[in-house]
């Protein structure tokens, strides 16, 4: 398959990127107003908070939510452009002079593997170091002290004692302190010894200090007790780590931070997943640009086009929804996170290439 021309090639995809990034920058500004007037209704919550610090902390959340949406801009863009050039018959022009859909393909393509690596590359990292700086205010602003890392998560944990599974509603900024804290502990041979509740559990050198606790365990009466010691070997650094979302951390320290988990006995499927979805972008998008060509090449006078453009959009929603179920099997340990990261990418791609060529070849 030969090349297109240089000109040409440069004129498609102009014209390519022009439109995918009008989609999402649109996207972006819509996103960023919504955002800020929800946050200024939240800040009569907050006296001490004014409108220029609710747009600066809109503008910190907003490029974290705009890369959930980037693969629906670049599939817009790319139908956008392609029926534009149809409807000026530029695509009858160029078809008639020899050139093929998959010619004429390359240039989009490109655009997007490019866009794609910018995205993972540059754009990822700001995004996430932004929304951890947003996250940071908002705890200040609304007063949400301890729970600045407030999320539910589980902690595996290992010690000389044996092992233990811990559950905490949210943890204090440096990752020391845990609050609504149940705790599963068992033996070194595997077998279950207790349970262990508490409104509290600081971490100190090697051991979980509980206050307030409940123990309950096969062999006893629950029992409670002022203090409770479980021996440990997590810092308050891989504590904290639990407790943040794989979306706010950075492409380039993902894989540094898996290794970190991995060592420490706990759970690194979600970041694994982060670090794998990423890399699997690119191929994202060109899947989004194969998909919108199978429905914005039609000749506008043959009619149809309205309808093939409604199918074109619910593909790309169909993906969506097929994608997030796939990771979330993949985040569960249900699936490998490779293959979770990567088929639903794969599949769109080869899908709309097999369209495309029944349509165009066939």
């Amino acid at each position: 398959m030969a090349l297109i021309g240089g000109t040409f090639g440069r004129y498609f995809a102009a014209r390519s990127f022009k439109a995918m990034a009008g989609v999402f920058l649109t996207v972006c500004v819509l996103i960023y107003t919504v955002d800020f007037v929800e946050l200024m209704r939240r800040a009569s919550e907050a006296p001490t908070a004014g409108a220029l610090t609710m747009a600066k902390l809109a503008l910190f959340r907003t490029p974290s939510v705009t890369e959930q949406v980037l693969p629906f801009a670049v599939l817009f863009g790319a139908m956008a452009a392609m029926l534009n050039l149809s409807r000026k018959l530029e695509l009858v022009v160029t078809r008639s002079a020899g050139v093929s859909v998959w010619q004429f393909l390359q240039p989009p393509i490109l655009v997007a593997l490019l866009i794609g690596v910018f995205m993972v590359g540059v754009y990822n990292p700001l995004s996430a170091t932004l929304k951890q700086r947003a996250t940071e205010i908002e705890a200040v602003i609304f007063g949400k002290g301890a729970r600045a890392l407030g999320q539910e998560t589980w902690i595996r944990q290992k010690s000389p004692d044996g092992q233990a599974i811990i559950r905490a509603m949210a943890a204090n900024s440096d990752g020391t302190t845990l609050t609504e804290v149940t705790a599963f502990v068992f033996s070194t041979d595997g077998s279950f010894l207790e349970r262990v509740e508490a409104k509290q559990a600081t971490l100190k050198d090697r051991f979980w200090e509980m206050s307030d606790v409940r123990i309950v365990s096969a062999d006893n009466p629950p029992a409670t007790h002022a203090t409770y010691k479980l021996a440990t070997n997590l810092k308050a650094e891989q504590v904290r780590q639990s407790f943040v979302p794989p979306a706010s951390v950075p492409f380039w320290s993902l894989p540094t931070l898996i290794e970190q988990t991995r060592q420490a006995g706990l759970d690194a499927n979600r970041y694994e997943l982060q670090y794998q979805t990423l890399l699997a972008k690119p191929l994202l998008l060109v899947a989004m640009v194969i998909i919108a060509s199978t429905v914005s090449l039609r000749f506008f006078r043959m009619g149809g086009v309205a309808r093939m453009v409604l199918g074109g959009v619910s593909a790309g929603f169909v993906l969506y929804v097929v994608r997030q179920l796939v990771e979330d099997l993949g985040a569960n340990g249900l699936l490998s996170v490779t293959a979770a990261a990567w088929t639903p990418a794969a599949v769109a791609a080869l899908t709309g290439a097999f369209i495309l060529l029944h349509l165009e070849d066939g």
